[in-house]
C-alpha cells in the first residue's frame, strides 16, 4: 500500500449539515486513515518577508494521510469527501 495526503482547501462556518457529513466521511475512511489534523491559521515566510495567512476559501484547513493502492484509488476516495472548496491529493514518498 502507498501513502497519500489529502489537503483540504476552503473555510466557511460549518452548518450542522456540514458537520454531520464530515463526521460520516471520517467514519467511512477509518480503516485506511493513518493520521488526520487541522490548521488554525499560519504565516507564509518568503524572501520578501512574513505575511499572516488568511482564513478563507483559499486556506488549507486540514489534512488526512491515508493508505491506498494508487493515486487513482486515493482520488476516488477523496471525491467522496464533502469538501468546501477542493482537495489536493499527493502521494507521499519516504526520504
Amino acid at each position: 500500500m502507498k501513502k497519500f495526503m489529502f489537503l483540504h482547501f476552503g473555510f466557511e462556518t460549518p452548518t450542522p449539515e456540514i458537520m454531520t457529513a464530515w463526521k460520516a466521511w471520517f467514519e467511512s475512511i477509518a480503516d485506511v486513515q493513518i493520521e488526520q489534523g487541522g490548521f488554525m491559521g499560519g504565516r507564509e515566510i518568503s524572501k520578501t518577508g512574513t505575511e499572516d495567512l488568511p482564513w478563507n476559501m483559499e486556506s488549507i484547513t486540514g489534512y488526512n494521510i491515508i493508505e491506498a493502492e494508487s493515486l487513482d484509488a486515493a482520488e476516488e476516495l477523496a471525491r467522496t469527501n464533502p469538501f468546501i472548496a477542493s482537495i489536493r491529493v499527493y502521494e507521499l514518498r519516504s526520504m
